[in-house]
C-alpha cells in the first residue's frame, strides 16, 4: 500500500514588476502581495496633488455591478466635486481601467470602491484583512506599509509593543504603485494574509487613496 502524499504549503512570498502583468502573480499559491511598480502619468499625479492642496474632504464609496460585455464600469459622480480640476478626466479613466482589470483578473461580478482623502492613519496598527483580496493604490501622498513573513509574530497582531522597531523591516508601497493584497478569506491563504498598515502622514500632509474589494 502506498503512503498518502502530503501537499506542502508553498513558501509565502511577494512579487513585483514594472508592467500590469505583475498583478497576475496574486493568483499563485503562496503569493500574498503583487505590486505593479508603475509611475503615474504626470497629469494624473498633478491632479492628485491639486486635489489635496484644496484641503477639502473626500470619502466616497460605490458598489459596482460589472457589465457582462466590455462596457466600462459606471463611475458617474465619482469625486464630482473636483470635476473642474485639470486632470480629472484622466484620473477617472485610470480608476475605470483599474476596476475593469481587477474584475477581469478575479472574475468578479461586483466590486466595492472606496476613494478617500486621509490626514491620519486609517488603520495604524499592523493587521491582516479578512477579505479574499484587496487592491490599494495611493494617488498622492505616502503609500501603505507592509511586512515580509516572519517580520512580526502573527499571534501579536494589534499589539503596539510587538510591532517591529527596526525601520528596515517595514516595507513601503510607493505612491502611484498598484498593489493586490491577499487576505485571510482567500482559499488556501488562511493564516497568511499580508500584514500591513496605513502610514501616519506627516503633520499637514494628506493622502488620496483608492481601494477595491472583490464583493462577489
Amino acid at each position: 500500500m502506498l503512503a498518502p502524499s502530503l501537499k506542502l504549503r508553498p513558501v509565502i512570498r511577494q512579487v513585483q514588476g514594472d508592467t500590469p502583468n505583475a498583478l497576475t502573480g496574486i493568483l499563485d499559491d503562496g503569493v500574498n502581495l503583487a505590486v505593479w511598480q508603475r509611475q503615474l502619468p504626470a497629469h494624473i499625479a498633478d491632479f492628485g496633488r491639486l486635489l489635496l492642496s484644496l484641503n477639502e474632504p473626500l470619502a466616497e464609496s460605490l458598489s459596482l455591478e460589472m457589465p457582462n460585455d466590455d462596457a466600462e464600469p459606471n463611475l458617474h459622480g465619482l469625486a464630482s466635486g473636483f470635476s473642474d480640476l485639470e486632470g480629472y478626466e484622466g484620473f477617472i479613466a485610470d480608476v475605470s481601467w483599474l476596476v475593469s482589470a481587477f474584475a477581469c483578473l478575479l472574475g468578479a461580478r461586483r466590486v466595492g470602491l472606496r476613494l478617500r482623502v486621509l490626514d491620519t492613519a486609517m488603520c495604524p496598527r499592523f493587521h491582516v484583512d479578512h477579505v479574499p483580496v484587496r487592491l490599494i493604490t495611493t494617488y498622492a501622498g505616502i503609500g501603505s506599509q507592509w511586512l515580509k513573513e516572519r517580520a512580526m509574530d502573527r499571534r501579536q497582531l494589534g499589539k503596539p509593543d510587538a510591532e517591529p522597531q527596526d525601520d528596515s523591516l517595514i516595507q513601503q508601497i510607493i505612491s502611484g504603485e498598484v498593489a493586490l493584497l491577499k487576505g485571510e478569506k482567500w482559499h488556501g491563504n488562511e493564516g497568511f494574509g499580508l500584514i500591513h498598515r496605513s502610514p501616519q502622514p506627516a503633520p499637514g500632509e494628506r493622502r488620496l487613496i483608492l481601494t477595491l474589494d472583490w464583493l462577489s
